[in-house]
């Protein structure tokens, strides 16, 4: 993986997420809460609107460079 902004060991497999969710809390409209389940179960991630951008601008621009899906 890349754009990793943490210097941490990480593993070279990933969950595939079942389900996500976006929102925001009533008491901080400022934020963005990002839900995301994988067969591990939920978790939670909030982002300030600047952080919100970027990763979407970053998912747009990797997911128009993912190749075909396998079948099989």
């Amino acid at each position: 993986m890349t754009n990793r902004s943490t210097s941490e060991a990480r593993s070279t497999s990933a969950s595939f997420v079942t389900a996500f969710a976006t929102g925001w809390p009533e008491a901080q409209p400022d934020i963005m809460v990002l839900s995301l389940t994988t067969h591990n179960g939920v978790q939670d991630f909030a982002f300030n609107k600047e952080q919100a951008l970027l990763i979407a601008k970053t998912i747009k621009e990797t997911a128009a460079k993912l190749g075909t899906p396998k079948t099989g």
